[in-house]
């Protein structure tokens, strides 16, 4: 009989490229990988990898096999949602993977509410970037992620994923606060448009998100820096170094060199959590999406 653990480890090589990728997404070894990959191709007498390059190539008997995973791990998944729900019980862990914001100004608070409301449930976070939360969730590493849709251009996810809103989160626009236009109550976003721009890394949703929204107003955006960290890009506003799209969630403390105006239209991004359709039942993601919502009344 095929061993569904060993099963796991082809399914992890498949879908991480490598034997070492697998080991770190699995939280093992690179010999217990190897090992129980050894121990597989005997059970199957069939090779299931071959060497290519730094990585390895799946033999046609391996897809074979991974396919099937695919599938008993589904099923494990929603048998182990629905005895979740036959016991009614708010228990167990949920990983959750959430950019930085998300992070500070959803997940935390939420923890601590779950903290007093389901004692037994363990809510354990993985700050990563937008684009890494949906990979996490895919590969089983996280069992919900947080995400966001900036207005104009929308995250797509895998097709056995589905999702619920959690909030909308608006940007203001942070300007030095010497700066001709900080003192406004309000800006049209067009008065700004040619601004040196602090944003975020290259190639990364929300700055792909700034280049389309200013070149669909007819601007060729001008970056004079690309900062990820929110208290680093207002230290570097503060010194007068360029403007930037400032969203509110999990903003933290305002530097007294900073003016945070308003923007007509609004800059809005819609946060969203999402997870395997297979553990829409578990009591746990839930809890912990009540949670977040009810974070989200009062954002940090």
């Amino acid at each position: 009989m095929l061993s569904v653990e060993r099963m796991r480890v082809l399914h992890a090589i498949a879908v991480n490229g490598s034997l070492n990728a697998a080991a770190e997404s699995l939280h093992v070894t690179n010999s217990a990988v190897s090992q129980q990959l050894a121990k597989l191709e005997r059970e199957v007498g069939q090779a299931l990898v071959e060497r290519n390059g730094r990585g390895v190539r799946l033999t046609d008997a391996a897809h074979i096999l991974v396919e099937h995973t695919g599938q008993i791990l589904s099923l494990v998944q929603r048998a182990e949602a629905a005895l979740e729900e036959h016991r009614s019980e708010v228990i167990g862990t949920v990983r959750i993977a959430a950019f930085a914001t998300g992070a500070r100004g959803l997940v935390v608070p939420a923890i601590g509410l779950l903290a007093h409301s389901h004692p037994r449930l363990r809510v354990e976070l993985n700050e990563t970037e937008p684009f890494n939360a949906v990979t996490a969730v895919s590969r089983g590493e996280c069992d919900l992620g947080l995400e966001v849709d900036w207005e104009g251009a929308p995250v797509k996810l895998p097709t056995t994923m589905v999702k619920a809103p959690i909030m909308v989160d608006v940007a203001d626009i942070a300007l030095p606060v010497d700066h001709p236009l900080a003192h406004r109550e309000i800006l049209d976003l067009d008065e700004v448009l040619n601004e040196p721009w602090i944003s975020w890394r290259g190639g990364s949703i929300c700055d792909d998100w700034l280049h389309g929204m200013l070149r669909a107003r007819g601007a060729e955006p001008v970056i004079a820096h690309t900062v990820e960290e929110h208290q680093t890009k207002l230290t570097m506003i503060a010194a007068g170094l360029g403007a930037a799209v400032m969203p509110r969630l999990g903003l933290g403390p305002v530097p007294e060199g900073v003016r945070l105006v308003p923007v007509q239209p609004a800059l809005t991004r819609q946060v969203f959590a999402f997870w395997h359709q297979d553990s829409a039942r578990r009591p746990a993601l839930t809890a912990v999406l009540r949670a977040l919502r009810d974070a989200s009344a009062d954002p940090a």
